[in-house]
């Protein structure tokens, strides 16, 4: 570059369109009494970020700014009104996938999005966005992780580390680039349906856990965005309420659900989602305070805030949302809107908002300030399409084999009447509706949002891991236990809840396991073997009555697609370690129950058993 442009911000400009439809914006620069055309400042990467984020800014027209700040949904956005609106983001909502849902398709869908954007006037690349909260879990074949209750029973950052990394390498290789994760919720209520997005119940745990984001920012050129949500308070509702009021004194919320934020600021996440919750009866959407001078100002944060899935709907409780609810959400802070459908009504709205002097195009730059910077710290206007040398890692080996380690390490003992660790030599009666169903292992948030039962993508279940680690044991498997009967030293029953996300899977009222299961385990227990009872469930479940018959019992928690890990423990391949991320209640009536408050529960925050010994092979 000539010396002569250094520190040229001009705004003559005009744009080519080359390959891929791909811009290159030039700039008219005179230099040495000639005028010749060169690259704009802001599309050279040896340019600090700060200077081209200026650069890019001065060149924007409003509707660039409005379209940087608008998020649809893939489904209600063609690729022509991608280049037409300048869109700045797109996202897939739970389970909203190209077809086939292959890790290849998700590259061509994202690279054909992708050269939409930079087809517009300035180039500017799109980030999009997905709920990859356990591996990219979106996608048929990808790895999936145990979600993050049972990583916040693994009481291990380091192998959360991990597990970032390896997802951002299979996010890489389908492009997508920006992950909706990780919930750094603080969950206070075990009825709440979200309960399993919670790395537990104090905040030192959410909080040494948020070096997942290290694993995703820091992962080279695989490197994606991390977003920490739900901003502010979202697991201490009022009954467990999903979109519920956190009723507590400021004291309290910054004692309790603001530690993991600030641990999140501190390792520089890139975003921060606000929560659908309201603190004391105002809604987070429209929390200025919260959003700006606690979170942007006192905290630090320099990325940007994204909202909630038709988020600003809420503010005012009605259906839909209006120019009042755009220009509050962004006044409070808000730099980009999660709008999926009425993406079109809410750039109309707030451009007639600015116009009206109702929102500030100092608010407007500011947005803008901190959704590009994060564009150019990734690298986007330099490697703006998918890595598809990446395709190999998604579901491969190494990956599977961390999730299998995690699965054991998340693992917790409650009880062991001596049955547990099992002999490879021992006939063994498996049951129940989660011993042979990745879908029910995996929990929500699994391929669809709320998860379904069955074989819903490639993995190891639990009793296919028990047969592959003790392949000299006798094992027999009846889904509801017919068939048992007195000749077998061991029953293994695995149970629990049936998938679910979000306010899908709050529970108000029994918190106990269903009738079909309690059948299962009686019909074991008849026979007169000793029985080991699997959770596999997102949160502590009501078994008080029951765990006296029962002679052994462990939180599997949802370990996603590599049942080996649970079997692993089971077979005393590895010691289980895991310690409980929350209190486990005696009854239903204690919730809330949290560690410190006074209640006696069947276990303490922190419980965990272990073998004296381990079993070889």
């Amino acid at each position: 570059m000539p010396s002569c442009m250094h520190g040229f911000f001009g705004k003559a400009t005009r744009s080519r369109v080359v390959g891929c439809g791909m811009v290159v914006v030039l700039a008219l620069v005179t230099c040495g009494g000639r005028v010749e055309p060169g690259p704009a400042p802001y599309m050279d990467s040896r340019l600090a970020v700060e200077d081209r984020v200026d650069d890019l800014l001065d060149r924007m027209s409003l509707d660039d700014k409005l379209g940087q700040m608008t998020q649809p949904e893939r489904r209600y956005i063609t690729l022509q009104e991608i280049t037409r609106y300048r869109i700045g983001s797109v996202l897939s909502s739970g389970g909203s996938a190209p077809t086939p849902n292959t890790a290849k398709s998700w590259a061509d869908m994202y690279d054909g999005l992708q050269r939409a954007a930079l087809a517009g006037p300035l180039g500017i690349p799109l980030m999009y966005g997905v709920d990859a909260v356990h591996g990219h879990n979106t996608v048929v074949g990808a790895t999936v992780f145990p979600h993050n209750i049972g990583l916040g029973a693994t009481r291990d950052p380091r192998l959360v580390r991990e597990i970032g990394a390896a997802t951002a390498k299979e996010m890489a290789a389908t492009g997508v680039d920006w992950n909706f994760a990780p919930c750094v919720c603080v969950v206070r209520n075990d009825r709440w349906g979200r309960t399993y997005e919670s790395f537990g119940e104090v905040p030192e745990l959410p909080s040494m856990m948020t070096t997942v984001i290290d694993g995703m920012q820091d992962a080279g050129p695989a490197s994606v965005l991390a977003t920490a949500k739900h901003y502010l308070g979202d697991g201490g509702t009022e009954g467990g309420d999903d979109r519920g009021d956190t009723r507590v004194s400021e004291k309290e919320l910054r004692a309790v659900h603001l530690p993991p934020f600030r641990a999140a600021v501190k390792r520089g996440v890139g975003s921060v989602m606000i929560s659908y919750s309201s603190w004391n009866g105002l809604k987070m959407h429209r929390h200025r305070y919260l959003i700006r001078d606690v979170l942007k100002r006192e905290l630090g944060f320099t990325g940007f805030v994204v909202s909630d899935y038709n988020g600003i709907d809420q503010i005012d409780g009605q259906p839909g949302f209006t120019k009042d609810e755009v220009s509050a959400a962004v006044n409070a802070g808000i730099d980009m809107v999660m709008v999926p459908a009425k993406w079109r009504r809410f750039i109309d709205y707030l451009r007639d908002a600015v116009k009206a002097g109702e929102v500030s195009m100092a608010r407007i730059d500011d947005a803008n300030r901190r959704i590009l910077t994060k564009k150019f710290q990734l690298g986007l206007f330099e490697r703006p399409m998918a890595d598809r040398s990446y395709l190999t890692t998604v579901g491969g080996a190494a990956h599977r084999k961390l999730a299998r380690r995690a699965v054991a390490a998340s693992q917790v003992l409650l009880k062991n009447d001596g049955v547990l660790p099992l002999d490879d030599e021992d006939k063994i009666f498996v049951a129940g509706d989660s011993a042979n169903d990745i879908g029910m292992q995996s929990g929500g948030w699994t391929i669809t949002w709320q998860g379904k039962a069955g074989p819903i993508t490639p993995g190891t279940t639990i009793l296919d891991g028990i047969r592959k680690v003790a392949p000299s044991a006798s094992i027999t498997y009846g889904k509801d236990g017919t068939g048992i009967d007195g000749s077998y030293d061991a029953a293994v029953a695995v149970v629990g809840e049936r998938p679910y996300a979000e306010y899908h899977g709050d529970r108000t009222g029994d918190l106990g396991l269903d009738a079909g299961d309690l059948r299962t385990i009686d019909r074991l227990r008849d026979a007169g073997v000793p029985v080991v009872v699997v959770l596999v469930s997102g949160r502590p479940l009501d078994i008080a009555e029951r765990l006296p018959g029962w002679d052994a019992l462990v939180a599997a928690w949802l370990p996603g697609t590599e049942g080996g890990g649970v079997a692993d423990v089971l077979f005393g391949r590895t010691a289980p370690t895991g310690r409980l991320p929350v209190t486990w209640m005696r009854d239903g009536d204690q919730q809330p129950i949290n560690r410190g408050d006074g209640k006696r529960p069947l276990f303490p925050f922190g419980h965990g058993l272990t073998y004296r010994w381990l079993r070889s092979g």
